[in-house]
């Protein structure tokens, strides 16, 4: 992995055991390049050239989706998202947990002076990571059935800017930020990351293997597009 640039893109250059050449806009805005090992540099800059305008247009796109940057506050009151829904906030005292979901509320352990504790976001990180541990590998047993695979390790985890990663050992990796959609997009995410077990790349083949087991999969596509900047603590 290497930072480039071409011209005026910027760009981070990925060479991996692939066949085909892949270019993505990444969830923070910056673009990747995804080759095989031994793709010259100048074919490289040949597809980046080719892909010019719909790198210009996926930047632009996540400019405008990306603007209203969302900050939480942890006080009362707040609303925080789980499973698609927005639950309030309210600091208690004498609670024997950091966070609970109690009669629709996030009940989180405030300090002896009645504040949330300084270490809030990474107790709702937490929250979040056991709850996904909890709901998804029974979730990608429902679906490897379905699209006709076999998963060897699931794990849920700090990802940076991908929702889901899988290996070609069949290890699945899901951001715990996923929690905070609804179960439909986490569904979707799953099917996604299954689908790659047989076909790596986003070719039109990969597309329908989704299809086949989500026929409605570009409605949650375009969901997690447009929303999932407010999937934030």
């Amino acid at each position: 992995m290497s930072s480039q640039v071409y011209k005026d893109i910027e760009y981070t250059l990925i060479r991996s055991p692939r066949k085909t050449a892949s270019i993505y806009i990444e969830r923070d805005g910056t673009v990747s390049v995804r080759v095989p090992q031994t793709l010259e540099q100048t074919k490289i800059e040949q597809i980046i050239e080719g892909k010019r305008a719909w790198i210009y247009k996926g930047l632009a796109e996540w400019e405008t989706l990306n603007t209203p940057q969302i900050k939480r506050e942890f006080v009362n009151g707040e609303g925080f998202l789980y499973l698609g829904r927005t639950y309030r906030l309210k600091l208690v005292q004498g609670q024997n947990s950091p966070l609970k979901l109690k009669q629709g509320y996030f009940c989180l352990q405030a300090t002896p002076d009645g504040q949330a504790p300084t270490d809030s976001p990474a107790i709702f990180k937490q929250f979040y990571r056991a709850k996904g541990l909890k709901r998804i590998p029974p979730r990608v047993a429902f679906y490897e059935q379905q699209v006709g695979v076999t998963v060897n390790q699931i794990r849920v985890m700090e990802l940076q800017n991908r929702w889901a990663s899988c290996s070609a050992q069949a290890n699945l990796n899901f951001h715990w930020k996923l929690m905070m959609a609804p179960s439909i997009i986490i569904d979707y995410i799953i099917i996604h990351e299954l689908a790659h077990l047989l076909q790596p790349n986003h070719t039109a083949a990969f597309w329908h293997e989704i299809e086949k087991v989500m026929p409605d999969y570009r409605r949650h596509e375009a969901w997690l597009k447009e929303n999932g900047v407010r999937l934030v603590v």
